[in-house]
């Protein structure tokens, strides 16, 4: 699709650590319990687990802002949490990683999301969630919009990260995106269901072949049907691009007035794949701010999702890595 010289790719990642990524989105705790089964339960028939030790991860979007922290980037991450334990562990996972807590605002009316898994002899028994669905209020609206005000004039692009949790609600949506476009900011999207059409005018939209096959109301299945559901969601959404990733098929990228362009999948082995929409969408952000073409940010994003499928759980992109098997291509 495009052919990334070892000069090409050394300047961009070069460049990744003089770019700042603001991510606004639904943040999330892994939280998991690690124990051991022996034995079922009298009072019912389920497994008791013996809980040996507890950790905590990011998800959701705090999991793009690793992703972005990760490449080498600045991130300036934007959410809401509940005035509750939940809520300073997430802030506390931010600070070690040094990227702070400051755009996380306080809501005491609804809790931190929390996903929690229970692993017991190495297998997740049960999932436990713990969230408010609801959309935020308009005063936290306005603490949000405060605070990304004062953080724009030294970012170089926008990813926004829906996880249908409420809090980037359509006033928000709007609200954000227009003051991108005031500075000329580039807007990526990670969407989910309930806002798909609210994401007008955005650089970079990114639907998976599901989320984009149940608002279509149709089957994609064919990648001549990718390509027009691609072309309808560019007019309709007024976007630059729509990058639709189909998981072992790779991803593909339209543009107007272009023929859509396929990236294959670099996974070579998959063992889980968590994270890789995250991974895809922080390193789209990082490569066009670094000054990369759609073309050249779609192909690393695609090596860096393949490096992250290649382990259990959700991991953030390692850079070096990416950056040597992205050099190892460009030699042959």
């Amino acid at each position: 699709m495009t052919d990334l010289s070892q000069e090409r790719l050394e300047r961009l990642f070069q460049e990744f650590k003089n770019q700042s990524i603001l991510v606004v989105g639904d943040v999330m705790l892994d939280g998991y319990l690690w124990g051991n089964v022996s034995r079922i339960s009298p009072e019912a028939p389920v497994p008791v687990v013996d809980i040996d030790s507890e950790s905590h991860r990011f998800g959701g979007a705090a999991n793009v802002c690793y992703n972005v922290h990760s490449l080498g980037a600045n991130v300036i991450p934007v959410g809401v949490i509940g005035d509750d334990n939940e809520g300073q562990i997430l802030k506390r996972l931010f600070e070690e990683k040094g990227f702070g807590g400051q755009g996380l605002i306080v809501d005491a009316s609804r809790p931190t999301t929390v996903k929690t898994r229970v692993i017991a002899n190495s297998q997740q028994v049960v999932r436990t969630d713990r969230e408010v669905r609801t959309p935020i209020a308009i005063t936290v609206h306005d603490r949000i919009m405060a605070y990304v005000m004062s953080q724009l004039d030294t970012v170089s692009a926008i990813i926004l990260e829906d996880y249908n949790k409420g809090l980037l609600t359509p006033a928000l949506i709007q609200s954000l995106i227009a003051a991108a476009k005031e500075r000329d900011i580039p807007v990526l999207v990670d969407p989910k269901f309930d806002h798909f059409f609210e994401y007008r005018g955005v650089t970079l939209f990114k639907p998976n072949r599901k989320e984009a096959a149940d608002k279509m109301g149709e089957r994609i299945d064919t990648l001549a049907q990718v390509a027009d559901v691609g072309q309808r969601l560019l007019s309709r959404l007024e976007a630059d691009s729509v990058l639709i990733t189909l998981g072992e098929e790779g991803m593909a990228l339209i543009e107007p007035g272009k023929p859509m362009a396929t990236i294959p999948t670099m996974a070579r082995k998959v063992h889980d794949v968590s994270g890789a929409g995250d991974t895809v969408i922080a390193t789209m952000a990082v490569v066009l701010s670094a000054g990369g073409t759609l073309p050249e940010a779609a192909v690393i994003a695609n090596h860096a999702a393949g490096q992250v499928v290649a382990e259990v759980g959700i991991i953030p992109v390692e850079p070096v890595a990416l950056l040597n098997t992205l050099l190892d291509e460009a030699a042959v």
